[in-house]
Formats: structure tokens, sequence, C-alpha cells
């Protein structure tokens, strides 16, 4: 234990997700040692995270505007919805350079043991959105886990009566995974997924 701001430095960023006691300590000593000038930009960067940054009105993603860049981008499809579950995976479908629509951002997944249920994600948003019939496609990107699966399962069960094609990401086997190190249900998955090869 150390006295005073140090500890309570270490406390607060032993707070944050991945961040254990050891890294904890590593970078408080780390902005100890900084440049004073490194460490007032990183405070007013964190000063800024709280006040500019929004939520989406339309699709529930970050933004410093009413709306965020993708919802305000004429280009995207607007008859394409992604449905993910946090704005951390709007960016990784993003990278990929795939997906030309437009998202909603659910705000977690569907959780019983943590006390999340449907009522407590962004569903309505997203009904309220389809409503006017529009969007042709959803594409439900959960998370490949227990509880992306339950969302997905009760996202298509609502969707499924409003005559709109819902479709799922393919999972499966990962490119240069070795089939011994893959789980029962990955592998399951990839051999359901599998795809027909022509000469």
């Amino acid at each position: 234990m150390y006295d005073g701001v140090i500890q309570d430095l270490i406390d607060e960023l032993g707070q944050l997700p991945g961040v254990g006691p050891k890294s904890a300590q590593r970078i408080a000593f780390h902005l100890l040692a900084a440049d004073p000038e490194d460490v007032k930009r990183l405070s007013v960067v964190l000063a800024d995270l709280k006040e500019k940054v929004k939520i989406c009105t339309l699709c529930g993603n970050v933004a410093e505007t009413e709306m965020c860049r993708i919802c305000a981008d004429p280009r995207r499809d607007i008859t394409l919805i992604c449905v993910v579950e946090e704005p951390k995976d709007v960016q990784a479908v993003e990278r990929t350079r795939e997906f030309r629509g437009r998202y909603h951002v659910l705000g977690g997944a569907i959780n019983p043991i943590a006390g999340i249920g449907p009522d407590n994600l962004r569903i309505k948003e997203l009904l309220q959105r389809l409503a006017d019939g529009v969007v042709q496609e959803v594409i439900l990107a959960t998370d490949p886990n227990l509880e992306g699966e339950a969302t997905a399962t009760y996202l298509m069960r609502m969707l499924s009566p409003m005559g709109l094609h819902v479709s799922k990401l393919a999972s499966g086997l990962p490119v240069g995974g070795d089939l011994e190190y893959a789980d029962e249900i990955t592998l399951g998955r990839a051999f359901e997924g599998r795809r027909t090869l022509t000469s």
C-alpha cells in the first residue's frame, strides 16, 4: 500500500476492465514519471470524454453530435441494419469494410444472472426504427456466447412476424486455427455453416 494520491490512482486504475493490481501500479508509476504536459493532455481528454461524448439518437453508437457519423452518412444503405451489442462492435464490423448499411447498438445482451433483461436493452428503439417499413434486412451480430445467443434468439422471435429478412453472422473455425483446439460448439457451427465447393 502506498500513501495518498498514488494509492488512490492505483485503486482507480484497478477499476478499469482488464487492469489488475500490478498493471494499475505500473500505469500509476508511468504517469508519475511522465512529462507533466503528457499527463495534462490525458486529464483533458478524460474530462472531454464525459462532457462531449453522447449517444447517437438514432442507433445508440457513440458520437459527439446528435447523430453519429455513420447515421449521418447519406451513402449508407438505409434498408440494411446490423444489430450489435456495444459501440466497440460497430468498429469491429467497420474494420471489415464489408458492411455498408447502418447499425443498431443494443447496449448489452440479455443476461438474467446479471439482472439484464430485454427491457434493459435498446430493443424498443429497434422496433420503432423498423416500424416504417424502410428496413428490409436485419443482421444479428451479437457475441457468440451464451448471452449473445440468447439475445439473438429473442430478437429473431420478435422480428420474424414483421416480414423482414433476418440473418445472423456465420460462426465457425478461425483462419489459421487448429481443429484440435476448437471447442465442440465452434466445430459444430463450422459443420452447420459448411459450403459446397465447386471445381
